[in-house]
């Protein structure tokens, strides 16, 4: 049960599409004055360090955040014409390369708070993103039971020193979370991004929703989940679909492909696993302002976090 370790993947593909998303929907709830709750059923460790044993050993920073910010490489300068042309060649200057998207420029200007040195050697998860952008009226409540991550999230957030505003608990997220639901204000985002380690991570995900929506109706609520070759993993969006709509609620469903889910063949004959190929963000409840900044960010991230031809992406809504 304690056996995923998101140090092996901070700053992934998924980390980005995922944190893209939080940080647009956040910034949307943090417009109004009145006090925002945020409640993480699973926090991780909060902080990850990009140049660590554990981000070294799996290297996917280096096909997520990192291509985000490597320079664009240079463009070729075009072969010189032969005599016979040389008097009708004519040099055109380079397409200049499309600006970011606003939301993914957002999200690198976040990760860049914490790297003022530049690059990304500090990657925040998304209790430090969240409390990087909560202003001081607004509560943080993060749920984390893996023992070490547990003891790695409540030392880095006593860095913070932010007294009674981030509350850390050893507890299960998806059986303790509702308490705080619905908070005084009655304004809350829930972010819900289990490991998905167990297959019964997919029914949790649903019933903890179905609870949280009877409770606080008019919450956010969004839900990362890989996008895998794996029955629960295709019918969970399919069934927050179908909740958020007998629940009169709107939604939003996007996705990010960033290669290929089928097996591979090595030279020695041997089966490979193409590691994580996707992922999704659904949301009940989202912010009206979320489906446009997506629809420009998600291309731009398909193409950029391209690791074949198969990268695509996908953005629906509804309600």
């Amino acid at each position: 049960m304690f056996s995923y370790r998101h140090a092996f993947h901070a700053g992934n593909h998924a980390d980005v599409l995922k944190h893209t998303v939080l940080i647009a929907t956040l910034d949307h709830l943090l417009e109004k004055e009145a006090a925002l709750t945020v409640v993480d059923t699973h926090a991780g460790a909060g902080l990850y360090r990009l140049d660590g044993d554990y981000a070294d050993t799996s290297g996917e920073a280096a096909n997520g955040i990192l291509r985000l910010l490597a320079p664009p490489a240079p463009s070729k300068e075009p072969a010189a014409p032969g005599p016979a042309a040389k008097s009708a060649a004519k040099k055109v200057a380079p397409e200049a390369e499309a600006p970011l998207a606003d939301a993914i420029a957002r999200y690198l200007s976040v990760i860049g708070d914490f790297n003022p040195k530049g690059g990304a050697r500090v990657y925040p998860g998304s209790p430090f993103i969240v409390q990087h952008l909560l202003r001081d009226h607004d509560k943080l409540k993060l749920f984390e039971l893996h023992p070490t991550d547990a003891r790695t999230l409540d030392a880095n957030i006593a860095q913070l020193e932010a007294g009674r505003q981030i509350a850390v608990l050893r507890e299960d997220g998806f059986g303790s979370a509702t308490k705080f639901l619905p908070p005084p204000s009655r304004r809350a985002l829930v972010l819900m991004d289990p490991s998905y380690e167990i297959k019964s991570d997919y029914a949790r995900v649903l019933d903890f929703a179905a609870e949280a929506l009877k409770r606080f109706a008019t919450g956010t609520y969004a839900v990362w989940y890989p996008i895998i070759p794996r029955p629960e993993a295709h019918d969970l969006p399919r069934r927050l679909k179908t909740m958020a709509t007998k629940a009169g609620k709107p939604w939003l469903h996007a996705t990010l492909t960033v290669k290929s889910s089928k097996l591979t063949a090595t030279p020695t004959g041997e089966t490979k696993r193409p590691g994580l190929p996707a992922s999704g963000m659904f949301l009940i409840n989202p912010p009206y302002t979320l489906k446009p900044l997506l629809a420009a960010a998600l291309p731009q991230l398909a193409e950029k976090l391209a690791q074949d031809r198969n990268a695509t992406f996908s953005l629906d809504s509804g309600g």
